[in-house]
């Protein structure tokens, strides 16, 4: 059976085909103006990919912020329902999923069956990963890609207070006329990532065995600032941005 299943988030909108338990095409787009209209191109490159048609495609599931607006699937799930699928089915051993996007960022913790057992969803200003990091290497004259290897390099911790993307830049722009190295900036700004999500995951109950997912994971920087202040290992899955897509295309076998 084949199913697809399509994550319609604030940035960027994922496509995943699901066959019999094995990926065999995905896509990932900016998102645009209209959501439907970009889940529809995600979901036409993401069976072009996998070599099949519409008409081989039992059910589609849509998850995201934008899950209502896809127009042509069958049912959608939530951001937590897809996120704990996608996880459980790629880290059968993971009991804690973190889930950060470019918006928004949430901790759920699962029962031994992979069921969900409690969340924490953080929404406020600036909890996204995604668009705080990115905002932060405009200021600091850099890019996304490199916030990550540049942190890595961090000689001393710098307290960073705003929580709040304005006010944060603002910071980033002092340090850098204290003339505070970028590398250190870049460390503190992935650390006060790290101590909002990390909040989230104490609130849900910590335990071993964490799995993060999403666009931001690819990021080493904020990964080792998150083992660091966990003091927990993190399991990280090839391709962590097309997570919730396929717990979406998982979802849909379940309703085909």
């Amino acid at each position: 059976m084949i199913t697809v299943g399509v994550d319609s988030g604030n940035k960027n909108t994922k496509a995943v085909v699901l066959k019999d338990g094995k990926v065999i095409g995905k896509s990932l787009i900016l998102t645009g103006f209209d959501a439907n209209e970009s889940a529809t191109k995600a979901y036409e490159l993401a069976l072009k990919d996998a070599g099949v048609t519409a008409a081989d495609v039992a059910a589609v599931a849509s998850t995201g912020v934008g899950r209502v607006e896809v127009k042509f699937a069958k049912d959608n799930v939530t951001e937590v329902g897809s996120a704990a699928r996608g996880a459980k089915f790629l880290m059968p051993n993971v009991n804690t999923v973190i889930d950060l996007g470019a918006e928004e960022g949430r901790a759920i913790k699962l029962n031994p069956d992979g069921k969900i057992a409690d969340f924490a969803v953080n929404e406020k200003c600036a909890a996204g990963a995604g668009s705080f990091v990115e905002s932060m290497s405009r200021a600091l004259q850099t890019t996304v890609e490199e916030m990550g290897p540049l942190s890595m390099k961090y000689s001393k911790e710098v307290p960073m207070n705003a929580q709040c993307v304005v006010f944060a830049e603002s910071e980033v722009v002092s340090l850098i006329h204290q003339q505070t190295a970028k590398e250190d900036i870049a460390r503190a700004v992935h650390d006060g990532i790290s101590n909002r999500v990390s909040s989230m995951v104490r609130r849900v109950g910590m335990v071993d065995d964490l799995g993060l997912i999403g666009g931001p994971a690819r990021n080493i920087g904020l990964v080792q600032s998150l083992k660091d202040d966990l003091a927990k290992d993190i399991t990280v899955p090839e391709d962590p941005d097309y997570v919730s897509a396929l717990g979406a295309a998982i979802y849909a076998t379940e309703i085909a």
